[in-house]
């Protein structure tokens, strides 16, 4: 040994017995490796890939949002209103959503603004784009061919959803959203999880998630409680069939005055292989509990005589117990989210069971528009970051 080397090996036992003992691992405190504890998580996708098992408390999915990474995120393309009818016009439009500072936004916009007035009631959308990242997404109700007529406009409104679906899926784990809420009558924004391979079925049979949902109605009422924008709600969708599911929901009321929409708090889940626990700002606000499973929570030995349990060779916490993706969402009205019976100032435009309830919103839009304040950015859907740890 060289008298360099003597000379090192010296100055860092020196360095050791000033720390502290030699450890199994490294010399002194320097070396502790904290304790790995395994956790049930699973990953997949692009940014999923992981070899062997996570320990609880890795951080295995983030997104801080310094710029847009269309690798994680995918846009939805289509015109099908999310299932639920609605007037949006999914796409993928840096003026629609975009990073700035740290932040990704969904701001809806006019159709009209980009393609004319005319255009909604004359114009034809062919949405069978020629590159993968212009496919279609959505061909249901008429998702990816349309044309307007006075009767049946086209969506008057351009909004996105972006999802992890080929990037990031994952079963069980704590994930935690910062975001910043819209404000604006009509306008409703969503954190969902979707499963990634309908285990089950399709929907409802391999379940959803709702992290959480809002409207931007900043005084939108219902039997005397405000359910626009001092709401938020927490909802698990399961079931056999679409006219035999359970939606189990959490409603959280901010106090009066103080809308969700008003700043930016951090929405949370934590999900495990016996429950499902919903909270913001670290305050619980709904808990689902497996329990003996899913089917039994429905009641669907008699709500749905003699359809078979599509979860009976599963866990108990099936459906939800296999990969689901992450889903962020600006919609806008539709024929569920916004009770008739609601009381809105201004009116609500259109009638949930209306087939024309498109035309009708659009000529309402001297209520709406000015609630939206389209020139900053209180109508925007706000994100600062999105983080998933292992359970």
């Amino acid at each position: 040994m060289n008298v360099f080397a003597i000379y090192c090996v010296a100055a860092v036992l020196s360095r050791a017995s000033a720390i502290g003992p030699i450890g199994s691992f490294g010399i002194g405190n320097l070396g502790k490796v904290p304790k790995c504890e395994p956790s049930p998580t699973t990953t997949s996708g692009t940014y999923g890939t992981h070899a062997g098992t996570y320990c609880s408390g890795d951080v295995i999915f983030e997104d801080t949002f310094d710029k847009l990474d269309l690798k994680k995120w995918e846009h939805e393309n289509t015109l099908a209103g999310g299932g639920n009818f609605e007037f949006q016009w999914y796409t993928n439009n840096r003026s629609i959503s975009f990073c700035d500072e740290g932040h990704l936004f969904i701001k809806p916009a006019l159709t009209s603004d980009a393609f004319g007035e005319t255009f909604l009631t004359h114009g034809s959308l062919n949405l069978h784009g020629r590159t993968p990242a212009d496919y279609c997404s959505d061909p249901s109700f008429f998702g990816c061919e349309r044309t307007g007529t006075h009767q049946n406009i086209l969506n008057p409104i351009r909004s996105a959803s972006l999802r992890t679906v080929n990037s990031f899926s994952f079963k069980y784990g704590k994930v935690e959203i910062n975001a910043k809420l819209p404000s604006g009558d009509w306008l409703w924004s969503g954190v969902g999880l979707m499963p990634r391979d309908n285990s089950y079925g399709a929907w409802p049979s391999s379940g959803e998630i709702s992290l959480v949902g809002s409207r931007g109605n900043k005084e939108l009422i219902q039997n005397g409680i405000n359910i626009g924008s001092e709401q938020i709600q927490s909802t698990v969708h399961f079931g056999p069939f679409p006219t035999q599911h359970i939606s189990t929901n959490f409603p959280r009321n901010s106090p009066t005055g103080n809308a969700w929409s008003n700043d930016f708090h951090r929405y949370q889940m934590e999900w495990s292989p016996e429950k499902i626990i919903f909270s913001v700002d670290d305050v619980e606000i709904g808990v689902v509990i497996a329990n003996a499973g899913f089917w039994d929570r429905g009641n669907f030995d008699i709500n749905a005589p003699g359809l078979q349990n599509p979860w009976i060779q599963s866990t108990k916490m099936a459906p939800f117990d296999q990969e689901f993706y992450i889903v962020l969402n600006l919609a806008v009205g539709g024929n569920s989210n916004f009770p008739d019976d609601s009381v809105n100032p201004g009116g609500k435009p259109w009638m949930n069971t209306s087939p024309t309830s498109m035309t009708s919103f659009w000529d309402g839009k001297n209520q709406w528009l000015p609630t939206w304040n389209v020139e900053n950015s209180d109508a925007a859907f706000v994100i600062d970051y999105v983080r998933v740890r292992a359970l």
